[in-house]
């Protein structure tokens, strides 16, 4: 008990999600892409997540395209790849139910290097499908913030 006091004492606090303007969101499209997913699973810790066409809505977010591609950057001398870039792009706006623009259609875009042998072909795909969720995920980690950033939500 003495160490949570002092450490509440010392301006100690638990990481806590950002504040938002608005209690209520609705994402489109229902169930979406992974980014639409992830962006419910993140927000749904903080306002109520409801389903796109809800009249109850305060903002609604319009993730128009997903996209996730693969090419290669980097092969060796017997032309086999060796190198690898994953990219994941997203385009999406945010609206009032009753369509004024909160945040214009805008892109984000994600993308990792990594090395390919084919000797670790089974490693690789693996690795690859962890570095397609982590740029997911730090997409929807962008989104949040940007929402978060939204004060006038009428």
């Amino acid at each position: 008990m003495a160490l949570s006091l002092s450490l509440a004492g010392c301006g100690f606090h638990l990481h806590q999600g950002p504040g938002f303007a608005f209690d209520r969101i609705a994402i489109a499209p229902h169930p979406g892409g992974a980014v639409a997913q992830e962006l419910r699973r993140e927000l749904s810790r903080s306002v109520t997540v409801l389903e796109p066409g809800d009249v109850a809505a305060q903002l609604l977010v319009r993730i128009d395209h997903e996209q996730s591609e693969k090419t290669v950057v980097g092969i060796n001398a017997a032309g086999q790849v060796r190198e690898l870039q994953l990219r994941y792009k997203v385009r999406f706006a945010v609206t009032t139910p009753t369509g004024e623009e909160r945040i214009p259609e805008t892109e984000l875009r994600q993308q990792r290097d990594f090395g390919f042998h084919e000797s670790y072909a089974l490693a690789k795909e693996v690795e690859e499908a962890a570095l397609v969720r982590d740029m997911q995920s730090s997409i929807a980690r962008q989104l949040v913030r940007r929402l978060a950033a939204i004060q006038d939500v009428r």
